[in-house]
């Protein structure tokens, strides 16, 4: 679950991370409002999006007068990035930058622990920092049986700074992130950039965090700052219904039972030319409801174009998904061609129950393939 900075910077600062005091807008007034209320001559105005990137696309820029302030905000406003409506923006004072730095907390599946990022190139071109010249950024695994102990702290302070007097401030600062980490069931915790004003001190001016969706239960106050995108809520809605959904981006639907299935399913597909739009394992049931809600799902994504069932039979018995699915199409009305392949317990009497129905019925699991396929290049 990912957060805005905003909000991530609130828990930065309850943890005494050194954050600036940012006001949070929704309208031109009210950024022009926050402007003679910071009272600081320059101001920071960032879009509010859960993405990167921002600074690239426009969504952070500088304003130094009311004017400004009005023609930037204005433009923030309302525009678009990575497919994210900016409906709200951050006015913040802007600092005397003397240079940047990166820290991110995370988990590393290889060691099983969380691992400390730190890299002296921090800035808007760190992942091309990580990509081009590795070797820029440092890791530091942390025992989370011990915690972020105070050589380990110290030792990443003097990978980014000489100076002794910004390391001591430095120390504190990697400490509380880690805490916050840890406490919150964070999955990530990054500064990005962490800057070292031309007064001497260090500040978090971005803040971003992601959380583990398997913990909300434990963090109330971290759980009502969701905001589900489209496709997360197409998610959610197929886990109150009983199956797994995942979106692919594609244009061939996919209606599984069984993770393992849905998984080959979609390399089917792939091999033979085409994109799948989904993961969807609906499990080992023939419920006609089930299978409404699972049709309702992938056809509500304007990408898809085809669909294809793909069911084996073990305990649950082909003929009754046959049965099944023509009782569920008597209440669903699409044009839209659908590919099923059955096999195992009483496929024989499942496909000839299909037969002379609006399905393109499928023989063998490449077969289907190949018709799905088809099927999409033909429209």
């Amino acid at each position: 679950m990912k957060v805005h900075e905003y909000q991530a910077k609130e828990f930065f600062a309850h943890y005494g991370l050194p954050v600036d005091s940012p006001i949070l807008c929704r309208t031109v007034d009210e950024c022009v409002d926050a402007y003679h209320r910071l009272g600081s001559g320059r101001v920071v105005v960032k879009a509010q999006v859960h993405t990167g990137g921002r600074g690239k696309a426009g969504g952070v820029k500088l304003a130094a007068s009311e004017e400004e302030v009005r023609k930037v905000a204005s433009d923030i406003l309302g525009m678009t990035i990575k497919g994210y409506v900016v409906d709200r923006v951050l006015v913040t004072e802007a600092v005397n930058i003397d240079k940047e730095y990166y820290v991110s907390i995370l988990i590393d599946r290889k060691s099983k622990s969380p691992l400390m990022m730190l890299s002296r190139a921090g800035g808007m071109d760190i992942e091309q920092v990580a990509k081009e010249t590795p070797e820029k950024i440092e890791k530091i695994v942390i025992d989370p049986l011990i915690g972020m102990a105070d050589f380990q702290a110290r030792a990443a302070a003097y990978k980014l700074f000489d100076d002794k007097a910004v390391v001591k401030q430095a120390i504190p600062l990697f400490k509380n992130l880690y805490r916050l980490f840890m406490e919150k069931d964070a999955s990530l915790a990054e500064i990005n950039p962490l800057v070292l004003t031309k007064e001497g001190q260090l500040k978090a001016i971005d803040a971003k965090m992601t959380f583990d969706n398997n913990a909300l239960y434990r963090h109330p106050d971290v759980a009502e700052l969701n905001e589900p995108t489209e496709d997360e809520k197409k998610e959610l809605y197929a886990k109150s219904k009983g199956f797994s959904y995942v979106n692919l981006g594609g244009n061939i639907g996919c209606m599984v039972n069984g993770a393992g299935l849905a998984m080959a399913t979609m390399d089917m597909i792939k091999l033979y030319g085409g994109n799948p739009a989904n993961f969807l394992d609906i499990g080992g049931s023939s419920n006609p409801e089930k299978i409404v809600d699972a049709m309702n799902l992938l056809m509500s994504d304007q990408h898809v174009k085809v669909i294809l069932i793909n069911i084996f039979g073990g305990i649950t018995r082909c003929d009754d998904v046959a049965k099944g699915l023509l009782e569920a199409f008597k209440s669903i009305k699409t044009d839209m061609p659908i590919v099923i392949r059955l096999t195992g317990t009483n496929a024989e009497e499942g496909r000839r129950l299909l037969q002379n129905s609006h399905f393109i019925v499928a023989t063998t699991m490449a077969d289907a393939g190949h018709k799905a396929v088809e099927a999409m290049n033909n429209l």
